[in-house]
Parts: C-alpha cells; sequence; structure tokens
C-alpha cells in the first residue's frame, strides 16, 4: 500500500473528500445493502464499489455484517461525528449567507408588489 493510500485509509476525513464515497455513505445511510444492491443504486461495476467499500470499512465509517452468503453494509454512524462537528464549525457563515439571500428576495418581492400597486391597470387602481 502506497503512503497516499495508507493516509486515505487511515483518516474518516480524507476517505470522505472523496465525491464517489460519499456518494456511496449516502447511499447506505438509507439502509443496509449487499454489495450488487449497492452496484445498482450507483451504476458502478463491482470492483469500484469494492475498493470504496474497503477504504471506509478501514476508517470505520461503515459496518458490514453476514446474512448467508452475502456480506451487508451499512454506515456506521459515530465516527461521522467528528466531521459534523467540524462542518457545524462554518454553519453561522452559510446561516448568514442564507439569511442575506431571504432578506433580497423580500426586498425584491417588496419592490415588486410596490410597482404593481401604481402601475396603470394595478391593484391600487380605483
Amino acid at each position: 500500500m502506497d503512503m497516499a493510500r495508507a493516509r486515505t485509509t487511515l483518516d474518516s476525513f480524507n476517505a470522505v473528500a472523496e465525491p464517489r464515497r460519499r456518494q456511496m455513505l449516502g447511499v447506505l445511510a438509507e439502509g443496509e445493502l449487499a454489495v450488487n444492491d449497492i452496484v445498482d443504486s450507483l451504476g458502478w461495476h463491482q470492483p469500484q464499489v469494492s475498493k470504496h467499500l474497503r477504504v471506509l470499512l478501514q476508517v470505520g465509517l461503515v459496518r458490514v455484517r453476514r446474512d448467508g452468503r452475502q456480506r451487508l453494509y451499512s454506515v456506521e454512524a459515530a465516527p461521522l461525528k467528528p466531521i459534523h462537528d467540524w462542518a457545524a464549525t462554518f454553519e453561522h457563515l452559510w446561516q448568514h449567507q442564507l439569511d442575506r439571500v431571504k432578506q433580497r428576495a423580500e426586498a425584491k418581492a417588496a419592490l415588486a408588489r410596490d410597482r404593481g400597486s401604481v402601475l396603470p391597470g394595478g391593484p391600487g387602481k380605483t
């Protein structure tokens, strides 16, 4: 195993930095799935699914259990908590941006209402 792969497989942050692994976690967040079901859901080739599952297993972001001949995979929530906590430190930044977008939209709507009430044939016509 090369050093880049070693770092990725030892750190949850690096593991989820890969967009395909985030996509896989999203599918698994809906419930436990067998590899073939993951392949079907994502439309990827089985070796690609297995490669990403192996990384997610190594960092502890997914768990696997046997059910007869099948191996069923699901999200392991606890290791995602540090990622959530880190991202939450920035929540005030995007909340502030959302508040600004909302204020601009409300101001634009109010301006459109005001203009409509003074236009000939508008709601303010008597």
